[in-house]
This record gives structure tokens, sequence and C-alpha cells, in this order.
């Protein structure tokens, strides 16, 4: 089935699971929505993120996808349930990385960097109450104006490293030896995290979880592409620009309203 794999994030956070699920999904057709008229998610209200994904989704499903990613954290852990209940192809979100965090973690410390929303919601409750033991420690941590510097382009290294270590400094003086990002805008500043903390912090990823269910789902519902025309790869945005500072040169990017 030929039909393209639709995904959406509030920016291009979620290019990097595009990325990855190109390269293990050679012969799928994908489209992505960059919302970034509306970008970031993370300090709008739980309404505002279920009106802004379900619009996401209405266009995705206009322009014929066959699943949709949801690429987003913050989309994922106040939306997902609600866009389950009202759309009918499968939809597929980014789980918050605590469970793998929790089975690794060996100082009884997790720490999470995320938007506010997504610490928040019900869904990160929800996956908390399921998966901690009880001698287990949470460390939280909001990832204020992150997400909006990333999308600018805005990356002098010493004033996003000034930043992050202010950010993760209580973290690692609590004895974290895990990390999770919970938002896939992160992915884009990896690096200078790792220049931050030790190296027995281990970074949880959240990406290939996401790439491995999705293999998964189009083969349960028998959806993979077995076409031998040329697949095409299509980048969308609805906002005045969309930054190209961590989008190669090989994705075509067009505005679009949604």
């Amino acid at each position: 089935m030929n039909n393209p794999i639709g995904i959406f994030d509030s920016g291009i956070g979620g290019i990097s699971i595009l990325e990855k699920l190109e390269n293990v999904l050679p012969f799928e057709n994908f489209i992505y929505l960059a919302d970034n008229d509306n970008c970031p998610y993370g300090n709008k209200s739980k309404e505002e993120i279920i009106k802004f994904s379900f619009k996401n989704c209405e266009k995705l499903i206009e322009l014929n996808c066959k699943i949709i990613i949801v690429a987003c954290n913050t989309a994922t852990t106040n939306s997902i349930n609600f866009l389950r209940s009202k759309i009918s192809i499968p939809i597929i979100g980014i789980e918050p990385g605590l469970k793998p965090a929790i089975i690794h973690t060996k100082t009884k410390n997790i720490g999470v960097l995320a938007t506010e929303q997504t610490l928040d919601s019900n869904l990160f409750f929800e996956t908390l109450a399921k998966n901690k033991i009880e001698d287990i420690k949470i460390h939280e941590q909001v990832g204020f104006d992150l997400v909006k510097m990333i999308e600018n382009g805005e990356t002098d290294e010493n004033k996003l490293y000034n930043i992050l270590q202010n950010y993760l400094s209580p973290m690692i003086n609590k004895n974290i030896d895990c990390l999770v990002l919970g938002c896939t805008h992160y992915h884009y500043i990896f690096d200078t995290i790792q220049k931050i903390i030790p190296k027995n912090i281990q970074l949880i990823d959240t990406i290939t979880p996401v790439t491995n269910h999705t293999i998964n789902i189009l083969k349960l519902n028998n959806l993979i592409n077995i076409s031998n025309e040329k697949r095409y790869v299509k980048v969308f945005f609805n906002g005045n620009n969309l930054s190209r500072k961590f989008i190669g040169d090989d994705y075509k990017i067009r505005y679009l309203k949604f």
C-alpha cells in the first residue's frame, strides 16, 4: 500500500523521527507537517493542544495517509487518547521514556527534561503509576525556551550550554544515572547535553521505540509498501518560515495552510 505515512510535530522536532524512519523503511512515502504557526505546544493549554493535534490529523487524512505518527511528546501525552477515539486509522505516539529508565537505573534516581505540558499530562502520571517502583525518585525539569531557541536556529554554543547547565545540574546533583529527553526537539542539542552530564548518565532514546512500533503496526495491518515506484518525502509548514538549521538539504520544504 503506497499511501504515505503521516507525521506531525509543532515544528522541526519530529524530523529526527522522520530521518530514522526513512532509513529503516526505504520504500515508504512520508508527509511531515510542521505546525510551527502554533509552536511551541509546551506552554499551551491541554484544550489547545488537542485542537491543534486533531487539526493536523485531519489534514494528514485529507492527504491520504495510512497511519499517523504524533512526533511530539507534548501532543502525545495530552491528546493521544482523544485522537484514537476519533480517528479510524492507526495513531502512534511517543512513550515518555520512563519505563526503560526505570529498568536501567542503578542509583534509583531518574532525570526528566521535558516541556511543562508533558510533565503535567495525565499520560505522564499514568506511565509513572504503572511503572514506578516505590524507591525510585523522578527528578523533573521544564526545558523553558529550549524549543523556541531550536525552532529559531538559536544555537549559540555558550548560551545553550549555560542554559542547559542550569537545568541539568540540579538533577546531576541528585545522583541521576538516566536522563529522559521528553521532547523530540532536544535531539538537536544532544551533543551539548552530553558535554554537561557525566559519562555514567545514560540518555534514554525515545526515537527507536517509535520506529519499531511503526514497523510492527504496518505489518500487523498489512500496510507495508511493496511498490517499486520512487518514494517521496514531503515536508510542509504553516508559519512564516521554517528554520533549515537542523534539516537536511535533500528535503523539499513547502508552505501549506492547515
